[in-house]
């Protein structure tokens, strides 16, 4: 009994313990929840009004030079601590003024209204109230550090200013829709500016960085900002875009846009061995006139039957399978067929009688008529393999591009509930059938390429600090698309195009081009076809000899009475075409000359930042350097053989020498003095419209030429 009643004795006691345990944690638990509510309440408090985020640079986005397409400079949000010392000695005496002064800047409510929510946040004693209604740039926060109680500076007014980065695009709006844009809205505006459209959007992990984490301390009533968590800035792009070819194409199709009013219009420029997109322009309208509001070369917007041009794709088909020659001769009578009832016609239907022509001629003079025949008489009894060889060459696949948002191609296929009995005849010569402008050239960049299909590239490396992390190299999709001997006749139908068909109109006497005029109804929502409207487009490559672009241009709905393919987009085709061919071909009468004992000892160096020169310079082993400057910027001089690091000091109102700098160094320096930039060109700055030295007031406007 005795070792029972220990044992017993023992349990009881452990209870005794659990049971004032559960009572202490269950006195906790309400102490937290109840009796300290307010104190934690007010630590939560504390902690989330002082937390501060501390956003990394975003990383740029380069051109195939190393040209800036996408760069940040800062902006600022400017707010006030309401209960600062300072501000409560003040506030009843300055607040009516401030109010003034906010309504009369910003012009978005009354002087009442900013006043009854200046005396609202101050009677919560809110320490960061936002003053300014927007982001404003330096030549404003200048203006706004001068108004009642706010100029009285951090500790005596509660001026607060957090900088945010502002993106811009040094070269307006050249390939803006690719390059894409920021929002701040998305994830409900809780992860501030991020990528949304384009290229910013599909490498926003890369291009954005990682946050850093600040917290302000009331120090004795100095408040000071500790950083805990410094940012990792973003990482760069590399693209394929070319400044130059870009340039030349973009204004090219706004040129043609308004003289033929259409809706929109795309044009893309495509390296042909490596599938580098050397260009692409979407131009809507907009307002009265045409911006990059969307990118009809590889969207849903953009997806439309192709009408011509899928003319190509038909013949090879046929080619392919053995079925037909490009000599075979085919009867189009005069440009009109009755087919299963219905009536295909030829765009010169009523003016010419062809009567029997081959192959050949069919693809060049366009004949919807011929094609037609040609793909029934081959395939009517077994429509599946014409389709199948049609899938065979890729075109049914999305090409799976960088960029987000590409358009699906749409096929038919024999055994679906939409098949009808005259599908295969209109398939044959581009309708019921959909493809974005992007997947018709990748098609002609192959037959170009000599049957080699490489998928469309358009970022080629990541960066960071000047380092290549990562490469995206050269994609076959198809390796072989058909036979050498289909390939080769397909090219001498293209050049018969433009040498004796529709694209006659592109000759010119110094280079052959290759391509296939394109011209087809836009289909209704509600069925049919709408009157009138056409999509008009030219696909091709040049020189038709020795292939190195391959271009599309497309019109959606041109007006005027002109929508053929040859007179509306070849036009542009040949304007790009004969730009880039001038562009590139080196000038014979120039001499040049060779040192053999000429080295280069010295990289190109830009000025810039102190720490940025100093860190390239460590990265690239140069020996012969020497100097750290204690100024943010420094600029270079070489003296026998020897590399100086010298400081650029930056005095206010004293215009800088920004040349020689990059455009974000240059940019971001003017800025900060309160001048307005403009810019042009691409590369490294080559003059300013402000001599260096000389004085200059903010809100005064600089112009900097890049080369």
């Amino acid at each position: 009994m005795g070792i029972r009643k220990l044992i017993l004795s023992r349990i009881l006691m452990l209870y005794l313990v659990l049971l004032i345990f559960g009572f202490i944690v269950i006195f906790k638990m309400i102490s937290v929840q109840q009796i300290n509510n307010d104190k934690w309440e007010n630590i939560a408090k504390t902690l989330k009004e002082n937390t501060v985020i501390v956003e990394p640079n975003r990383g740029n986005i380069y051109a195939d030079d190393g040209s800036v397409l996408a760069t940040s400079v800062p902006g600022y949000f400017v707010r006030i601590d309401l209960a600062s010392e300072g501000v409560r000695k003040v506030f009843n005496n300055e607040s009516d003024s401030l109010a003034y002064y906010l309504s009369r800047y910003f012009k978005n409510a009354s002087t009442q209204e900013y006043k009854r929510r200046l005396n609202d946040a101050y009677r919560k004693k809110n320490r960061g109230f936002m003053i300014a209604p927007r982001k404003v740039d330096y030549t404003e926060l200048q203006d706004i550090k001068k108004f009642p109680i706010l100029r009285r500076g951090r500790y005596g007014g509660g001026l607060i200013v957090e900088q945010e980065n502002k993106r811009v695009t040094p070269l307006g709006n050249l390939a803006y829709r690719t390059i894409g844009n920021l929002n701040k809205g998305v994830d409900g505006g809780t992860r501030g500016n991020i990528g949304y459209t384009g290229l910013e959007g599909s490498f926003e992990e890369y291009l954005r960085g990682e946050d850093g984490i600040a917290y302000r301390q009331n120090l004795s009533g100095r408040w000071v900002t500790r950083s805990e968590i410094e940012p990792k800035d973003g990482k760069d792009i590399g693209t394929t875009i070319n400044i130059k070819i870009q340039d030349i194409t973009q204004n090219a199709l706004y040129k043609q846009l308004k003289k033929t009013n259409a809706q929109w219009a795309t044009a893309i420029v495509m390296e042909v061995q490596t599938g580098d997109v050397k260009a692409i322009a979407n131009l809507g309208m907009e307002n009265g006139d045409y911006y990059e509001n969307y990118n009809y070369a590889l969207g849903y917007a953009g997806c439309y039957e192709p009408g011509s041009t899928f003319k190509l794709i038909s013949l090879m088909a046929a080619l392919e399978d053995g079925l037909v020659d490009t000599s075979d001769v085919f009867n189009v009578g005069d440009g009109l067929w009755q087919y299963k009832g219905r009536s295909i016609r030829d765009s010169d239907y009523g003016q010419i009688s062809r009567g029997e022509i081959t192959v050949k001629e069919i693809f060049e003079y366009s004949s919807n008529v011929g094609v037609a025949k040609i793909i029934t008489q081959c395939y009517e009894n077994d429509p599946q393999k014409y389709v199948d060889r049609v899938y065979s060459f890729g075109v049914n696949k999305p090409l799976g591009i960088e960029i987000p948002g590409e358009g699906d191609p749409f096929f038919k296929y024999p055994g679906d509930k939409d098949w009808w009995g005259t599908t295969l005849a209109w398939m044959s010569y581009g309708y019921e059938t959909k493809m974005t402008p992007l997947q018709i050239l990748t098609f002609y960049n192959a037959v170009a390429n000599d049957g080699k299909m490489v998928k469309p590239r358009i970022v080629k490396e990541i960066s960071e600090n000047g380092a290549v992390e990562k490469r995206f190299g050269v994609k076959v999709l198809n390796q072989k698309i058909a036979s050498v001997s289909t390939i080769e006749k397909a090219q001498k139908m293209l050049e018969g195009v433009c040498e004796n068909g529709t694209g006659r109109g592109l000759r010119n006497p110094y280079f052959k081009i290759a391509g296939k005029t394109g011209t087809a109804q836009i289909s209704s929502n509600a069925g049919g076809y709408q009157k009138g409207m056409y999509l008009a487009s030219f696909a091709g490559y040049f020189p038709a000899d020795n292939p190195k672009y391959s271009v599309i241009v497309m019109f959606n709905s041109p007006r005027g009475g002109v929508y053929y393919g040859g007179s509306v987009a070849g036009p542009v085709f040949k304007e790009i075409a004969e730009k880039i061919y001038a562009s590139q071909v080196p000038n014979t009468n120039e001499e040049y000359y060779y040192d053999e004992e000429e080295e280069i000892k010295f990289p190109d160096i830009k000025k810039g930042n102190t720490k940025d020169i100093i860190r390239i310079a460590d990265k690239l082993d140069l020996k012969n350097i020497s100097g750290e400057p204690e100024t943010k910027l420094a600029s270079i001089q070489i003296e026998n053989d020897q590399i100086f690091l010298v400081g650029n000091e930056i005095i206010d109102g004293i215009v800088p020498d920004v040349r020689g700098m990059g455009a974000s160094n240059a940019v971001f320096l003017l800025e900060n003095l309160g001048l307005i930039v403009n810019i042009s060109g691409a590369g490294k700055v080559k003059s300013q419209s402000l001599s260096p030295g000389t004085k200059c007031k903010q809100g005064q406007t600089v112009s900097i030429t890049l080369s």
